[in-house]
């Protein structure tokens, strides 16, 4: 019979220890981070009792995790539970087209418009749309708009969704390094979102031909991408094409894919579109509600 798994917080001294930045820092980036990466990547897919035991039980001691609206509570491994679906009904999807709703459950990290090409990643520390994208074009035709960062952490729901009734076009895929995409590794490492593997997905609005990109970035212990709508499946040992064109129609809500652990995805629109009033960094947020507002027609 397979195990079932609930919440269960790690104790409070340790959690206290570890969000001391610098030794956060340390712990979690100062490591041989691909190599570890790559081997979390196959425990986490071990069916065996004893190994699927023993990670999840690490997992739910370092991590605040919460079943109570997965699909089911009963998993034959621990990346079977970092990918869980949800069950009907669980999340609300705002259907308003003239918004753009989140495409995951989320903490708000750095947002608000992009200054020509600048986007902040933390504190005083920025980097450019051509250095996250890697297309000059692209980068063109989002510069002056508005942006918004989520992040995903250990414990949460991790799998994302279309944030609009559209079309998705194009995966730039980057392979790239593994930092860990907290907070205390965002205020040290510069352009982090440049620097570690990540994928672009082009989007575009069906009523409005709005241009929307999604970057899902990648980072230590994650290093896996799964896109549904493109059927790829990107990882450190990806050896396929780096553009990847495709013409996948995507109903606001439907699932584009999943992470493999917890990580980020930036939410970029042109000029034009705003964010919401309501947004605030800081603030958790769960997939389908609404972002930031398309322009009219």
């Amino acid at each position: 019979m397979e195990d079932v798994y609930r919440p269960m917080k790690p104790r409070a001294w340790l959690t206290e220890l570890l969000q001391w930045p610098r030794l956060n820092f340390i712990v979690t980036n100062l490591l041989p981070r691909r190599s570890l990466t790559l081997l979390v990547g196959r425990i986490s897919k071990s069916e065996h009792p004893w190994i699927r035991y023993v990670s999840m039980a690490l997992w739910r001691y370092f991590s605040d995790v919460d079943l109570s609206d997965a699909s089911t509570t009963e998993f034959r491994s621990m990346h079977a539970c970092f990918t869980r679906a949800l069950r009907p009904g669980a999340r609300a999807v705002d259907l308003d087209p003239c918004h753009v709703t989140s495409p995951c459950d989320a903490i708000v990290g750095a947002h608000g418009r992009i200054d020509g090409q600048t986007l902040l990643q933390a504190k005083q520390i920025t980097y450019t749309l051509t250095e996250l994208l890697g297309d000059e074009a692209l980068a063109r035709r989002l510069e002056n708009g508005c942006y918004v960062t989520l992040r995903l952490t250990a414990g949460m729901y991790h799998r994302f969704h279309a944030p609009l009734d559209g079309v998705a076009h194009r995966v730039r895929y980057f392979s790239g390094d593994v930092w860990n995409v907290n907070q205390p590794t965002l205020d040290r490492v510069a352009k982090l979102f440049c620097k570690n593997e990540r994928a672009v997905i082009e989007l575009t609005d069906s009523s409005t031909g709005t241009p929307l990109v999604l970057v899902p970035v990648a980072a230590i212990l994650v290093a896996s991408i799964r896109l549904h709508f493109a059927d790829l499946n990107l990882h450190l040992r990806y050896a396929g094409p780096q553009v990847v064109d495709c013409d996948a129609a995507c109903k606001k809500g439907a699932e584009l894919g999943w992470f493999e652990h917890g990580s980020t995805i930036i939410v970029l629109a042109p000029q034009g579109c705003s964010l919401l009033d309501d947004i605030r960094q800081g603030q958790t947020i769960r997939m389908g509600r609404a972002l930031l507002r398309l322009p009219t027609v």
